[in-house]
């Protein structure tokens, strides 16, 4: 017999250990072994054989609870059996989830404890598995601190008292497998936790969860591991062409009554339309579960799952499928340097600060309001860490763009003196972010080849995108660093009424002067198309002519300088408003207004940028290689005009030719590289793209010495343009 201390600590669910008293105990002294079930609501309880049915023994209620307990004699081994319960208005036969061995193996466990467990999401969270030929979910939740930990959900009335969890002391885990839960059931861990409050979490290893405002974690079998592609790698080299379109998949495009589109419509109508304008990769804004629209998802409550609000995980692998088919690669935002304060989720956890760091000074984020990962933690960096090979590995996406990178290396990241904490040395830096960045592209590069990298960075850290170096502080491993600089510097020269820009010719100028020192890729992101910003269109001067032509001509610009290129969705159709995550983009403006041809012809000409170079190895090959870049003519302030050429590592060449004036400059000669004949293969200006239709064709390169080199074309500038020129085959 139970004593009453441990029955009502089992009615209260404040029992740490139910395995020491629930399911099959013993055999005694007298060879009984007993058999205890909580089970509220039954009326009668028997035991049964499991492989045949037969009653073994009747379970008695212990008076004042709604456990039951009973014996049985005669078996020298531990068997399996059933509850047959009687409820009242019905029976039912229950595998008890009590009477199963533990289940985690000793390396996982060993792992976990040492934080090096590189895939933690096959041994936390909840699988749908079979255990002894029962079929069941296998739950599991790291916290160490808490008194006790139950399963709750759908299946058992979300009742903290029927399925509490067995602690695993080596590595703080609880784990429990609960027969018969199926696929897609909702569900929460119950703690009472280190303070002794009752709270509800949802699992941080969730692989689904349920659409806002519900908060619970779903039952989800992981996708299987997808095999890297030869292809996808390749297509992620440094030498390959990569044009990057950001989408926001809530609001690029609406159905009808202003209903999100699912993952697989997104399939058939994103993928056709990116592939179609000739863009390598889509880059998604973050697509972990997350309770706030408009956070866009930078604040994810739920980093294993995909958000519920466009389909199911299967349908995002769908999704991913379907782009790669359609020769694009796909890169999720990923958000490892914060997390929301949403009770939840992971804040104070057990009811200690688990993830978080518990000075604010280390722990809180002003700008966002939100909670730092303890990056020192080993737990912690293994469970972001597993996180990005888990989104590589499982839904096979070919990179993650790490976002606010800056906020995580720097201490006193938007802090005022005595609001920041000095690291061991007394210095700014966050030791422990640097680490976990290093170990995670390490993990990245070593687990899964070819897949890329990139850091969304805004400072002058050095070596972002270089490996770790002999300084402690230098090289982070990235594949790819966005050039924040370039973007500033560009698209405040654009702002500008042309009359004015040759005064700020450098400009334009100063991102070569550090071009190389990392690996780059140019962003016109969601970042500078909202809050105020205006659309990019919004920024450029002058008259609607004017605008559209300046749009044009930066874009050809960004397309000829050497990186790799990003443009946010609707910079395509020169969208005329801010993005607003609540609606959709203004595909009307393709085919009614007044500006209609010219927004079509922007459309025109970044599919064909893209083209061209896909095309021209010039204009790729070398992109992270200063030996493909050469100025032609960069000191002409005075007509705000520039040239260089772009070079590959097999002969070809490509010259740029950039007018940042509305004046047309006829017979202008510009050096080239070689004799023979040059054709014009991009005018921003020409009358399909919306211009004014100053064009060129075919030019021949005269033996007159011009820019320093011996040959020169007699051209005709177009105004507000950027030309690329080519050897005619």
């Amino acid at each position: 017999m139970l004593p009453a201390a441990t029955v009502q600590s089992l009615m209260r669910a404040d029992h740490g250990d139910p395995f020491a008293v629930l399911g099959l105990q013993g055999p005694d002294e007298d060879g009984a072994w007993w058999l205890r079930a909580l089970l509220p609501g039954a009326q009668r309880v028997w035991a049964v054989a499991a492989e045949d049915g037969r009653a073994l023994a009747e379970l008695q209620r212990i008076p004042g609870s709604e456990l039951f307990e009973g014996t049985v004699v005669g078996p020298t081994e531990r068997f399996a059996y059933r509850w047959r319960v009687d409820w009242g208005s019905a029976q039912s036969e229950l595998d008890d989830p009590y009477r199963f061995a533990p289940l985690l193996g000793e390396l996982d466990l060993w792992l976990l404890a040492e934080g090096t467990h590189q895939r933690p999401f096959q041994a936390l969270g909840a699988h749908p598995v079979v255990v002894d030929g029962v079929q069941g979910v296998r739950f599991a939740v790291w916290a160490p601190n808490a008194r006790r930990v139950s399963v709750v959900g759908e299946f058992n009335h979300w009742d903290g008292r029927r399925h509490p969890m067995r602690l695993r002391r080596e590595c703080g885990v609880w784990e429990l497998f609960i027969p018969a839960v199926a696929e897609g059931a909702l569900y929460k861990f119950e703690l009472l936790d280190a303070q002794g409050a009752v709270v509800l979490r949802a699992d941080p290893y969730a692989f689904a969860a349920e659409l806002r405002p519900g908060t619970a974690s779903r039952v989800a079998a992981p996708p299987p591991a997808a095999p890297v592609s030869p292809a996808r790698a390749a297509a992620n080299a440094f030498d390959a062409p990569m044009s990057i379109y950001e989408v926001h998949l809530g609001s690029w495009r609406r159905a009808d009554g202003g209903r999100w589109l699912t993952y697989r419509e997104l399939a058939r109508e994103l993928v056709p339309y990116a592939a179609g304008l000739g863009f390598t990769h889509l880059e998604l804004l973050p697509v972990h579960e997350h309770p706030f629209d408009g956070s866009w998802g930078y604040q994810p409550t739920g980093l294993y799952a995909p958000t519920s609000r466009f389909g199911s995980p299967q349908d995002f692998k769908f999704f991913v499928d379907a782009a790669h088919e359609a020769g694009l690669g796909v890169i999720l935002d990923w958000v490892p340097g914060h997390f929301p304060t949403d009770a939840f989720a992971l804040a104070r956890f057990d009811g200690t600060h688990l993830f978080e760091h518990a000075d604010p000074r280390e722990g809180f984020h002003p700008d966002w309001n939100t909670l730092i990962y303890n990056f020192g933690r080993a737990e912690v960096s293994n469970f972001l860490i597993g996180n990005a090979l888990y989104w590589l590995e499982r839904f096979g996406v070919d990179g993650l763009r790490v976002d606010a990178v800056a906020s995580m290396l720097y201490r006193d990241y938007s802090r005022a003196q005595g609001e920041w904490l000095p690291n061991r040395h007394g210095g700014r830096e966050n030791l422990e972010a640097v680490e976990f960045l290093r170990r995670m592209n390490h993990v990245v590069g070593t687990e899964r080849p070819g897949a890329v990298t990139i850091a969304e960075e805004s400072t002058a850290w050095p070596g972002v995108s270089r490996p770790p170096g002999g300084d402690a502080l230098h090289g982070l491993g990235f594949h790819y660093k966005w050039n924040m600089g370039w973007m500033h510097d560009t698209l405040s020269y654009l702002g500008r009424e042309s009359v004015h820009r040759p005064w700020h010719h450098d400009q334009l100028r100063f991102g070569f002067m550090y071009a190389w020192n990392e690996n780059f890729i140019l962003p016109l992101s969601h970042d500078e198309v909202v809050h105020g910003k205006r659309s990019l269109l919004g920024r450029m001067p002058g008259d609607d002519w004017q605008r559209f032509a300046n749009l044009r001509a930066g874009y050809g610009w960004m397309w000829a300088h050497p990186g790799k290129k990003l443009l946010f969705m609707g910079g395509e159709i020169a969208q005329e408003r801010e993005w607003n995550f609540e609606g959709s983009l203004d595909w009307h403006l393709l085919e009614h207004g007044p500006n209609a041809a010219r927004h079509a012809g922007v459309q025109r000409l970044v599919r064909d940028l893209n083209a061209v170079v896909r095309h021209f190895g010039a204009l790729h090959r070398r992109d992270v290689d200063p030996c493909g870049f050469e100025w032609i003519r960069h000191h002409d302030k005075e007509h705000a005009v520039f040239a260089f050429q772009r070079r590959d590592d097999q002969g070809g060449v490509v010259v740029a030719v950039a007018n940042f004036t509305p004046v047309v400059r006829h017979g202008w000669r510009l050096g080239v590289p070689c004799a023979g004949t040059w054709r014009e293969v991009i005018n921003t200006d020409l009358a399909v793209y919306g211009g004014s239709g100053v064009a060129n064709g075919e030019r021949v390169a005269e033996a007159v010495p011009c820019d320093g080199l011996p040959f020169s074309i007699a051209m005709d500038i177009a105004p507000l343009a950027t030309q690329l020129w080519a050897p005619a085959p």
